[in-house]
């Protein structure tokens, strides 16, 4: 009896590891068709436009029917912000800047960026970067946010953005913010 389960157990094991390790196969950059590793830097400005007959960001929720003026805590908004080389909004356009964002902070300014810059000129014409993190846009005079990947040319994308205001209208809610993206990919 001993003898038979052992033999069940062994065979049950070898038919286990087969069957589990043939879902993924250990692959490198080169396996994979990937050149060297790349550093890129890219200087751009992203244009959130409320005011006028065509707003490049859409409220989505607001908390309990508050008016969208400041931003209070809970509020989602949709962008399909332009990106220039300049920071005039009839600049070169370079691509845009597709997703959400919403108000974090119940005591501060604070936005969850989640956003894929698409990009639709030059060299990087149909890659994107995708950005994910905190963004205290009135506590920082400069911020960071996290690259946390990318296709086309920046697939495998690594790094991070700075961003800082280059001009906010307050009164409208436009506004105008200077990015430095510094990026790892292949």
């Amino acid at each position: 009896m001993a003898k038979s389960t052992f033999f069940i157990c062994f065979n049950l094991s070898l038919v286990f590891s087969l069957v589990t390790a043939t879902y993924y196969s250990s692959l490198g950059p080169t396996l994979m068709g990937l050149g060297e590793d790349k550093f890129t830097h890219l200087h751009f400005y992203y244009h959130d436009i409320v005011s006028g007959p065509n707003p490049s960001m859409m409220l989505v929720a607001e908390p309990n029917g508050k008016a969208i003026d400041t931003l209070p805590f809970g509020t989602v908004v949709a962008m399909d912000d332009p990106l220039t080389t300049g920071p005039e909004r009839d600049s070169k356009v370079v691509g845009k800047a597709q997703g959400l964002y919403a108000s974090i902070s119940q005591g501060e300014l604070g936005l969850m960026m989640v956003m894929t810059m698409a990009f639709t000129d030059g060299e990087f014409n149909g890659s994107t970067i995708s950005v994910l993190g905190r963004n205290m846009i009135m506590s920082e005079s400069v911020r960071e946010m996290p690259i946390i990947g990318g296709t086309g040319a920046f697939r495998f994308a690594r790094g991070y953005a700075q961003t800082k205001f280059y001009s906010v209208d307050f009164t409208k809610g436009d506004a105008t913010v200077e990015y430095n993206i510094f990026v790892n990919h292949y």
